[in-house]
């Protein structure tokens, strides 16, 4: 399997930024590529509509050492677990990695997929430094 890091530099401390992308109800601000609309709760996992339909999402336990790792699962599909961990670097910097693993895509859907996670890495970034 293939995978590719995807990571953004946040002008944020990362507990900020951790307790920020660690609330699944901040998905659709920043997370296009996962959520759109209102993300609910559903016993321990959340459900949202995404692009290639409805999702469940579960995350991590909320934790000290910056990891959002998530499972999705689309309609019947198989889970997917998404690495993803807020990196400190510094009392007000930290690094958003997302680790992109291909599962039976072509070369440009996956791509078209890396493209979609640095876009909403993008997005964070500009949200939180924005505050």
């Amino acid at each position: 399997m293939e995978s590719r890091h995807i990571g953004v530099w946040i002008n944020r401390p990362a507990d900020e930024v951790y307790r920020y992308a660690a609330d699944p109800r901040h998905l659709p601000r920043w997370a296009a590529g996962l959520a759109h609309g209102e993300v609910t709760p559903a016993g321990d996992e959340w459900v949202a509509e995404s692009p290639m339909g409805p999702v469940a999402i579960r995350f991590a336990p909320a934790n000290e050492f910056g990891v959002l790792d998530h499972v999705v699962t689309l309609g019947g599909a198989e889970p997917v677990l998404n690495p993803l961990r807020v990196l400190p670097a510094g009392p007000d910097r930290c690094e958003v990695v997302f680790t992109l693993r291909r599962r039976g895509m072509s070369d440009a859907e996956y791509e078209a997929d890396a493209e979609a996670v640095a876009a909403d890495l993008a997005t964070l970034k500009r949200l939180l430094e924005s505050d």
